[in-house]
């Protein structure tokens, strides 16, 4: 049975930081593609950004391109989301996931066969 769990989430400052973690089991990260998207209240889930099974190949939205850095430590089969500058719309439950092989559409949510709860990310002063 696959289980991705993510933490880090919390209550931030404007122009503060947080790093998402998400640890595996279940599933290898480097096997495929990961990623992480987020969902606001009212709105679709959002792409974020996503590492390929090489940890080479990483993509982005482009509402957070220099602002968020996808990595991943493969021996401890986690995923991270360093978050930086981040800004009240930045406020969302950021989700994980995985997929079984590596997906050409990597943006889209429905590429992706696993997935975490969520955590809740909050940006205000």
């Amino acid at each position: 049975q696959v289980q991705l769990e993510e933490s880090g989430g919390g209550v931030v400052q404007p122009g503060g930081s947080l790093r998402l973690s998400c640890a595996a089991s279940g599933h290898r990260f480097s096997t495929s593609m990961a990623a992480w998207f987020r969902q606001a209240p009212g709105k679709e889930r959002e792409f974020v950004a996503a590492i390929a099974w090489n940890g080479q190949n990483t993509y982005y939205g482009d509402i957070v391109r220099g602002r968020f850095t996808i990595s991943r430590d493969d021996d401890k089969n986690t995923l991270y989301l360093q978050i930086n500058g981040l800004k009240p719309e930045d406020t969302a439950v950021y989700y994980c996931a995985g997929s079984k092989s590596s997906p050409i559409f990597v943006k889209r949510a429905s590429v992706y066969d696993y997935w975490g709860q969520g955590t809740q990310v909050t940006v205000s002063s």
